[in-house]
């Protein structure tokens, strides 16, 4: 069965799973939004729909996903192309960044800067 086409309980199971192992930039990220960034409310590994979302604002409808090198190969492309796709037609819009530049703190800025752009706030 592909990660797309989980059923609603393991897509809840597996996100409880990943919300206690976050990756090091997901780490860094978290703990810059967790307290509510721009005073708006995101939650970490958040099941929608067959997906999980690395950070998730139900308020605003957006996503924000952390890219490491395995978003690189063929394969993860095309699956974050029809991620990205079906999300947008739920009406959430994704905002995608390398973990490299989430790890780095000059770079840490400007992600910081594009999601509060995104916010509009």
């Amino acid at each position: 069965m592909s990660v797309d086409h989980l059923p609603p309980t393991l897509t809840l199971k597996r996100a409880r799973g990943l919300r206690r192992r976050l990756s090091l930039p997901e780490v860094v990220l978290w703990n810059r939004l967790r307290s509510g960034f721009q005073g708006v409310r995101f939650r970490r590994q958040h099941p929608i729909g067959p997906y999980i979302l690395d950070f998730y604002s139900h308020a605003l409808k957006l996503a924000v996903e952390i890219d490491g090198a395995s978003h690189n190969h063929p394969e993860a492309v095309a699956h974050d192309a029809r991620r990205t796709e079906w999300l947008a037609a739920q009406g959430i819009r994704v905002l995608r960044f390398e973990a490299t530049r989430v790890l780095d703190d000059d770079r840490l800025d400007g992600v910081m800067r594009a999601i509060q752009a995104a916010i509009g706030r």
